[in-house]
């Protein structure tokens, strides 16, 4: 099982001006963005630990998802949430030629936790012996900061501002995770069964 991000989040989409705000720089300076490179790395830096340690996509993007077996021959379970929209599903051989699935054979079972890949009629298409199929699919909250829920956007901004303030590798490394930010992203967290395969 292989996923892949397709489209990075773009830099206008990160919120730098509002984070160096919250870092309380420039403060009585003129704000010459010196700083903004660095700002923006530890937001993306907080934003990929946030999404690992729940399994959401925080802002909107194409991802792209390769396995060799269904789990389960009538639905799929999607390797991260929340998922807006499936794109393709491609059927691969072992001699790598392609075969489009039609949309009609398959819908997406929206679901904050847990989303669907989920046949039309009796069962997924099979995947063809020494092959795979790659779904690519959008996932997130939507394009833009303001539209991830309020206490996961204060999250990367805490733990953002943890990543920054102690960027010269000072510190306990057993508390890379602030609990403030635990405690804000915890009912986000999906509960992983079955040895936390989809």
């Amino acid at each position: 099982m292989v996923l892949t991000e397709v489209m990075a989040v773009p830099g206008t989409a990160l919120p730098v001006a509002e984070f160096a705000a919250h870092l309380h720089l420039g403060t009585g300076f003129a704000d010459d963005g010196s700083q903004d490179e660095v700002l923006e790395a530890y937001l993306r830096a907080a934003v990929a630990a946030i999404e690992a340690r729940i399994g959401k996509a925080l802002f909107l993007r194409t991802f792209s998802w390769q396995l060799t077996a269904w789990r389960d021959g009538v639905a799929q379970g999607l390797p991260i949430a929340p998922v807006q929209a499936i794109s393709t599903v491609v059927l691969v051989d072992g001699a790598g030629a392609e075969t489009l699935v039609p949309a009609s054979a398959y819908r997406l079972e929206k679901d904050s936790q847990r989303p669907r890949l989920v046949a039309s009629g009796s069962c997924l298409p099979s995947i063809p012996a020494g092959g795979s199929v790659v779904a690519t699919f959008q996932a997130g909250y939507g394009p833009g900061w303001a539209d991830i829920p309020v206490d996961l956007a204060q999250a990367v901004f805490l733990l953002a501002a943890h990543f920054y303030e102690n960027r010269q590798g000072a510190g306990n490394r057993d508390a890379l995770m602030p609990f403030g930010v635990l405690a804000l992203i915890e009912t986000y967290r999906s509960v992983r069964v079955l040895g936390g395969r989809p």
